[in-house]
């Protein structure tokens, strides 16, 4: 058996979280990959090393002295060496990445160090081989994954190593340049490398234990997901939980390989098991809740719109031209309403009011801002009845005005829009309704 492990940040923020996840790696001969994160928060009030690097190279970009908060970055590393009682130093490492500051090797570059310094001290703590994530990760010149050559690449190394450490985060284009992915990418890498090795379950390790059903930030301990299928997972990643980064699904997904989410600090806990399908029932009907505020609604009347063939796409088309995608279009006989980010729109919003007024000629436009997006997300959902009229039922009975309802046919999600200041009572409700009555 096969397994690969993602440490977060918190994982790996101090000497002593690195004995936790040594301890959790030496208990299972299976887990042969790690992929490290860079050290995240000591404490509330710390800050993560990515951030520090990123300031650093700022200071280098303007022509200013860096090397006090390069120092800084360092103490960081020694101070994790030394409470592991290596032999070890990264002094031509830190070296290296001043010469690369003071020749302007570029942000990227910055970020990614954070990850293959911990990188190379995790290999040297397990005994295991390193493998520079730039030699493996490929990216296409527009700044996305080369899946294909990154599969060859990572099979070819790992074919030869028994058991390693793979950075996460970066990787490199076809000339050598350092490119990393979004925040959180250290999750795609790891799911990378379980493709690669055909790994029989890739493990990713953090401080919660498991995904939750909801934020932990508006409900106070929100029960644990056990199992949770790819799309239902997708669905609320992409609606703004942060669990495991949405990307991080596919790579897995094509394998057949499940996610288990885990916590470093209490790894007795299962997690969170993520796969394809399942004949597991849920604990409840609906499977999390998920949301985000800052959206504006465009509605667009116009009599007879139902019959004027291409209306929907003229509109549209005002919004792309302009390079802004939307969220969600709700319609009716007269009547389409089209959801987009406000912090995105706004600066562009009358040359696009302009733009459909000329393209699609409405009989009127008006909007409305600060509204919030909640996803109700469960497989459960399919074979409940009910089930949204419980759930408008709970908002009703909170006094909450639904401003927009969005379903699909597939029946795993139903979208509610309300107002910025409903967004949190909004999912006390649901989460009441369906979690704690259990109905």
């Amino acid at each position: 058996m096969k397994k690969v492990v993602k440490f977060g940040g918190s994982s790996l923020a101090s000497a002593e979280q690195f004995i936790k996840v040594g301890n959790i790696i030496r208990t299972d001969k299976d887990r042969r990959y790690v992929v490290p994160s860079a050290p995240g928060k000591r404490f509330s009030d710390d800050t993560k090393v990515t951030d520090l690097l990123y300031s650093c190279y700022e200071l280098a970009e303007r022509g200013q002295a860096f090397s006090k908060q390069l120092n800084q970055i360092k103490e960081r590393y020694n101070e994790i060496i030394h409470g592991l009682h290596l032999k070890f130093s990264l002094d031509d490492d830190f070296d290296t990445i001043k010469k690369k500051f003071l020749d302007k090797a570029g942000s990227m570059y910055a970020a990614s160090r954070g990850e293959y310094l911990n990188g190379k001290i995790m290999a040297k703590y397990l005994g295991y081989e390193f493998v520079d994530a730039a030699n493996v990760i490929r990216f296409h010149s527009d700044g996305t994954c080369d899946t294909e050559k990154t599969n060859q690449l990572l099979a070819q190394y790992l074919e030869q190593a028994e058991y390693a450490v793979i950075p996460g985060f970066y990787g490199a284009a076809a000339n050598g340049k350092v490119v990393t992915f979004s925040r959180g990418g250290s999750d795609i890498t790891g799911s990378l490398v379980a493709k690669a090795v055909n790994a029989d379950l890739y493990e990713n390790w953090t401080d919660v234990s498991g995904c939750l059903v909801t934020d932990p930030r508006i409900i106070k301990n929100p029960e644990v997901i056990h199992t949770i299928t790819y799309m239902e997972l997708r669905e609320l990643a992409y609606m703004g939980a942060s669990v495991l980064h949405e990307d991080a699904i596919f790579p897995v997904r094509k394998a057949g390989i499940p996610i288990n989410i885990r916590n470093t600090n209490r790894p007795e806990d299962e997690g969170t098991m993520i796969v394809e399908s399942t004949c597991r029932i849920p604990a409840y009907t609906i499977t999390g809740i998920a949301g985000k505020k800052g959206f504006v609604a465009v509605n667009i009347e116009k009599d007879m719109m139902n019959s004027e063939i291409g209306f929907g796409r003229r509109v549209l088309s005002a919004f792309e031209d302009n390079g802004i995608s939307f969220e969600h279009m709700p319609s009716g006989i007269d009547t389409m309403t089209i959801f987009v980010h406000q912090d995105e729109f706004q600066e562009k919003e009358q040359k696009v009011i302009a733009d459909i007024n000329r393209l699609a000629k409405p009989d009127t436009i008006h909007m409305e801002s600060d509204l919030a997006l909640i996803a109700v997300v469960g497989r459960g959902m399919r074979s409940t009845r009910g089930t949204a009229g419980r759930l408008f039922s709970a908002l009703a009975h909170a006094h909450i005005n639904v401003k927009m309802i969005d379903q699909g046919s597939s029946e795993l999600n139903i979208i509610i829009g309300v107002r910025n200041e409903d967004f949190e009572d909004a999912i006390q409700a649901i989460y009441n309704i369906f979690v704690v009555a259990r109905l």
